[in-house]
């Protein structure tokens, strides 16, 4: 963590008018990824606690056989929060670094746009389109 602890005005959003990536603007999404991981926590828990407190004997198989397909859907909603709270977790990271807003293939600036459309997004625009098509062809050649 930063030593310097940055006060945001009330209702503040970053502006392309600002510095890129100035102490307000990499607070505001240091902030911002806090408290997204901190939501997809607390959702986790909660299916956690859904899961154990859920009565197992149930009646008939058709019933049974609904709550194991409920069951299943929130055990794979757990786990791609799982995934995402790690994605959070290397973004808070990039934070700490000094890295964050910047592209890891390239070094541009990746906007604030798409920060705030992605705020854990690692890759400028045009890179992450050289990305997908890679994946596209990979995807097409197997």
């Amino acid at each position: 963590m930063t030593a310097k602890t940055v006060k945001l005005p009330k209702g503040y959003k970053p502006s392309t008018d600002e510095e890129y990536m100035n102490p307000q603007q990499i607070e505001y999404f240091r902030q911002k990824l806090t408290h997204w991981r901190d939501e997809l926590i607390e959702e986790s828990r909660e299916t956690i606690s859904n899961l154990q407190s859920e009565v197992r004997d149930v009646g008939d198989e058709a019933e049974r056989a609904t709550r194991e397909t409920e069951n299943s859907l929130e055990l794979r909603t757990r786990d791609r929060y799982r995934k995402l709270i790690n994605k959070i977790n290397k973004t808070l990271a990039r934070v700490d670094d000094g890295e964050y807003g910047y592209c890891e293939e390239t070094g541009e600036e990746i906007g604030l746009k798409r920060l705030e459309a992605r705020p854990i997004a690692t890759l400028c625009l045009d890179a992450q389109e050289r990305w997908e098509i890679r994946q596209k062809q990979l995807g097409d050649a197997t």
